[in-house]
């Protein structure tokens, strides 16, 4: 079990390294620099209908042969109808023998029954495609499905066969769920988030700001005045000052004003 788990977790970790590993493709024993060989993929072959077809055949898979398929900058597994979708398989070798990796090829079905064929899509043929004993290697697959097919969830099956001592496999690299998608309304899972976490973080700042005023102006406004009636006040004061000199005087001057 943990040799198994290992085993994916390179192949992950090849995927991620991808663009600076050797991809096969058809050219002469030469090795190429991954980096060149990811983008001129002029020489993989594109498999026409005078081609076998290896859906008629049910191989077994190889023994020490492990997959994982990756799709670059496209986690969402979101496919445009019509347009190219490429992903990396990765292939690792840990049997005795080298093998020679023959073509891609993947179909759509129907996610509650695969019995259910929506569509064959066009397979990939490697020439000279051979990777060692003890090695690993990255290939390209590019597909396209129909421009008429309805939007929506579906499963693709992708199938990888190689031959090993001249005897045909086949490994299983990928049975999950695609979304299909109009061509020209893809939008990216990341895109949604940040545009999501933009607009929350607007509404929050929107609603400290409204906050603040209210605040602000509750601190602005002035308390109102409480009058405090002053005569009951007055009178207390002319009975506590009567017969003093104060009242006198108040007196004479009433006199002299009259």
């Amino acid at each position: 079990m943990a040799t198994s788990t290992i085993r994916v977790l390179l192949l992950a970790l090849l995927l991620i390294a991808s663009p600076f590993l050797q991809v096969a493709r058809g050219q002469s024993d030469s090795e190429v620099d991954a980096s060149d060989t990811v983008e001129e993929n002029s020489d993989l072959g594109i498999v026409g209908e005078d081609v076998q077809d290896f859906g008629d055949g049910s191989f077994s898979p190889a023994p020490g042969v492990d997959t994982i398929c990756v799709f670059p900058k496209n986690i969402a597994k979101t496919v445009a109808a019509g347009e190219e979708t490429e992903l990396l398989v990765g292939l690792k070798n840990d049997g005795e023998s080298s093998l020679n990796v023959i073509a891609i090829k993947a179909t759509v079905h129907l996610p509650f029954d695969h019995n259910l064929l929506v569509q064959n899509l066009t397979a990939q043929a490697f020439n000279n495609g051979s990777v060692p004993a003890s090695a690993q290697a990255a290939f390209p697959y590019i597909f396209a499905v129909s421009k008429f097919l309805q939007p929506g969830a579906f499963d693709l099956v992708g199938t990888i066969y190689y031959e090993i001592d001249q005897q045909p496999y086949q490994s299983t690299f990928y049975n999950g769920t695609i979304e299909v998608v109009e061509a020209g309304a893809m939008l990216s899972i990341e895109s949604v988030f940040l545009v999501t976490l933009g607009c929350a973080l607007l509404v929050l700042l929107g609603l400290w700001i409204h906050g603040q005023i209210q605040h602000l102006s509750k601190k602005t406004k002035r308390a109102p005045k409480v009058e405090v009636g002053t005569k009951a006040t007055d009178a207390s004061m002319d009975e506590w000052l009567q017969g003093t000199a104060y009242t006198q005087s108040v007196k004479d001057k009433t006199k002299k004003k009259k």
